[in-house]
């Protein structure tokens, strides 16, 4: 065979090989593309889950504490009447422990911004709740009265919109900002508020 024959020859294998390589190399860049996006869809699958678990967390939270603070409501109204207590009481006592159950499983879940003023706001109802049995149970201290009672309730539930617009804001809600109440904002320019 001649050289030039060799030469045709070894660039022929060359040139096989190298389309051969060539279409190896793409498909290779391929699949590690489609395995990329896998994984981003995965991860976006997950956050989103993620969000869905911790917004139902809060919608428990939430609804909670709202039931709570209406029993305890009917529980000083109840008092305050002198009507029939065992309904009022049991529907406390259930919403007391509804709440109790929620909160814990809060505990493991939400962020510690938001964990810290559901905590305050639970110790703050389980004080209330121990001022309003009191009271039912003819125990009172001598801070305890109806009037006390329903003041912490009003307390209570402005906190719960604190927590509320925390738990909005870490959810990204639009409209929902940290530390801004409704009617507090500041006007743009340098005006009176």
């Amino acid at each position: 065979m001649e050289v030039g024959g060799l030469t045709a020859l070894a660039a022929a294998v060359v040139g096989g090989a190298g389309t051969l390589l060539s279409a190896l190399l793409t498909q290779r860049a391929a699949d590690h593309s489609r395995q990329r996006e896998q994984e981003r869809a995965e991860l976006a699958r997950q956050r989103h889950s993620d969000i869905g678990e911790l917004r139902a967390c809060y919608v428990g939270l939430n609804t909670a504490a709202r039931q709570y603070l209406a029993a305890l409501t009917d529980q000083v109204h109840a008092l305050s009447r002198g009507d029939d207590m065992n309904a009022v009481r049991q529907r406390l006592t259930e919403a007391r422990d509804l709440h109790r159950d929620v909160y814990a499983e809060a505990q493991l879940r939400v962020p510690d911004q938001v964990l810290d003023l559901a905590s305050e706001m639970s110790h703050e109802l389980g004080s209330v709740y121990g001022m309003a049995r009191r009271i039912d149970d003819g125990l009172a201290y001598e801070e305890d009265s109806v009037e006390a009672v329903q003041e912490r309730i009003d307390v209570l539930w402005r906190r719960l919109r604190e927590v509320r617009r925390e738990m909005r804001t870490e959810l990204g809600v639009p409209g929902a900002s940290r530390g801004q109440c409704r009617g507090s904002r500041r006007p743009a320019s340098g005006g009176s508020a």
